[in-house]
C-alpha cells in the first residue's frame, strides 16, 4: 500500500536578527524614525528661534488683505484681496508660462530634432546652428536679452506696430482681439473640447488599422476637421455671436482688446528657446538609436521619407525620447521661476512681496516649495503614464 504525500509544513517567517528580511525591516524602521526626528528637530529650531526673536509665525495671514495690484491677471484680483488669492495668481501666471512653453517647446524642439536628419545640407546646419547657441548660452540672459529687445527696440505704444488694424506690438506688449464671451462661446468651446475627444479617437483608430493592414489613414487633416466642425457646430447652436473686442491704437496706449506684457512674452520666448535646444538633442538621440533596417524597410514597403519618420521611426524612438523629455519639462517649469529678474508676477514673485510686508519667510517659501513639487510631481506622473502607454509591448 502507498500513502500519500504528506504537505510540507507552512514556512514560519523567521523574525529573529539572523534574518535578512526581519534586519531589512529593522533598518527601514531606524532610517525613517531618524528622518522623522531631523524633520522635528529642524521644525522645532527654527520655530523656538522665530519665538525668541518675535517672529511671527503661522499661515493665518492669507487671510489678510494683500494691499499690492497685480499687473498680468488671468482671474479676477484687486488690492483688498487676501493674500491667498494673490497666490492663486501667482500660481495661475506660473501655469500659463509651463504650460504653454511645454506645447511650444515640444513642437519646436521635435522639429529641430527632425531637422538635424534632413537630407537639405543648409536645414541641418541650421539647425546644429541653433542647437549649439541657444543652449550654450545660460537662460537667465536669454530672459534678460528678450526683455531689453522687447522693452527697447519696439516702438512706443502711442505708435505701435500693427497688422491689419487688429494685433498691435510695441513697448506696451501684444495686443490682439477677442470675441465678446457668452453663450455661443462657451459652446464653442465646448464643441472644440469635444472635437478634440473625437480626433484623439479618429487618431487611435489610424494607429490600429495602420498595424492591422499596413496601409496608413490621414491624422492630422481630419483631426483637424473634426475640430473646426464640432467648434462650428457649438458656434451656431449658441446664436452665432460675431461681437468682438478689437483693439484700437490710442495716443498714449493701446486699448481694447486682450494682450500679453512684455514679461510674459520675454520668459516665455527665452525658456522656449532655450529648452527647445536641449529637446531638439533628446529627439536626435532618440530618432538615432532606431536601427536604420527600419527605415529601409518601411522604404521598401513604399512609405515616403515624411511616412517613415511619423509611422515607423518616432514610434519606436519614444520609448528612448520620453525620460529625458520629462526632464525637461521639469526643468522649464523650474527654470520659470526665474520670471522674478524680470518683474513677471509669477508664485516667486508674490511671495516676495509677500515675505517684504509680512516678514513670514518660512511659510512663503514653504508656499513656493509646494506649488513646484505639485507641478513637478503632476507633470512626471503624466509622462510616465505617456511612456507605459507608448512602450513597444514585446511577445
Amino acid at each position: 500500500m502507498t500513502t500519500a504525500p504528506r504537505a510540507a509544513p507552512p514556512r514560519r517567517r523567521d523574525w529573529s536578527l539572523r534574518s535578512r528580511a526581519a534586519r531589512g525591516v529593522l533598518y527601514q524602521v531606524v532610517a525613517l524614525g531618524l528622518i522623522v526626528l531631523g524633520v522635528w528637530f529642524l521644525a522645532h529650531n527654527t520655530l523656538e528661534n522665530m519665538r525668541v526673536r518675535g517672529i511671527q509665525s503661522g499661515f493665518d495671514f492669507l487671510t489678510s488683505p494683500a494691499g499690492f495690484d497685480i499687473g498680468e491677471l488671468l482671474i479676477p484680483y484687486e488690492s483688498t484681496d487676501p493674500y491667498w488669492k494673490a497666490f492663486a495668481v501667482g500660481v495661475v501666471n506660473t501655469l500659463k508660462v509651463a504650460i504653454l512653453g511645454i506645447v511650444m517647446t515640444t513642437v519646436l524642439g521635435t522639429l529641430l530634432g527632425v531637422g538635424r536628419f534632413s537630407n537639405n545640407a543648409i536645414v541641418r546646419g541650421l539647425c546644429y546652428a541653433y542647437v549649439e547657441m541657444f543652449r550654450n548660452i545660460p537662460v537667465l540672459l536669454q530672459l534678460l536679452v528678450w526683455y531689453l529687445l522687447l522693452t527697447e527696440w519696439l516702438p512706443d505704444p502711442g505708435e505701435p506696430l500693427q497688422l491689419g488694424g487688429l494685433v498691435f506690438l510695441s513697448k506696451g506688449g501684444l495686443s490682439y482681439p477677442v470675441p465678446v464671451w457668452g453663450t455661443g462661446q462657451a459652446l464653442s468651446a465646448a464643441g472644440a473640447v469635444a472635437g478634440a475627444v473625437l480626433a484623439w479617437l479618429w487618431a487611435g483608430s489610424a494607429r490600429r488599422h495602420f498595424e492591422a493592414t499596413g496601409r496608413p489613414r490621414p491624422v492630422l487633416l481630419p483631426a483637424l476637421a473634426l475640430i473646426v466642425a464640432c467648434a462650428l457646430a457649438g458656434w451656431l447652436l449658441g446664436g452665432a455671436p460675431t461681437a468682438w473686442n478689437i483693439p484700437k491704437a490710442g495716443e498714449v496706449s493701446v486699448d481694447g482688446g486682450s494682450s500679453f506684457t512684455p514679461e510674459f512674452i520675454s520668459v516665455l520666448l527665452g525658456l522656449v528657446f532655450y529648452t527647445a535646444s536641449f529637446v531638439a538633442e533628446v529627439v536626435r538621440a532618440g530618432i538615432a538609436s532606431v536601427p536604420r533596417g527600419q527605415s529601409e524597410a518601411s522604404g521598401a514597403l513604399g512609405l515616403s521619407k515624411g511616412q517613415q519618420m511619423r509611422l515607423v521611426v518616432l514610434p519606436q524612438a519614444l520609448r528612448v525620447i520620453i525620460p529625458p523629455m520629462t526632464n525637461q519639462f521639469l526643468n522649464l517649469t523650474k527654470n520659470s521661476s526665474l520670471a522674478v529678474a524680470i518683474g513677471y508676477p509669477d508664485v516667486v514673485s508674490i511671495s516676495n512681496t509677500a515675505i517684504n510686508q509680512t516678514g513670514r519667510a518660512v511659510e512663503c517659501i514653504a508656499l513656493i516649495m509646494a506649488v513646484y513639487l505639485t507641478t513637478s510631481l503632476t507633470t512626471s506622473g503624466i509622462m510616465n503614464w505617456y511612456n507605459k502607454r507608448s512602450a513597444i509591448k514585446e511577445r
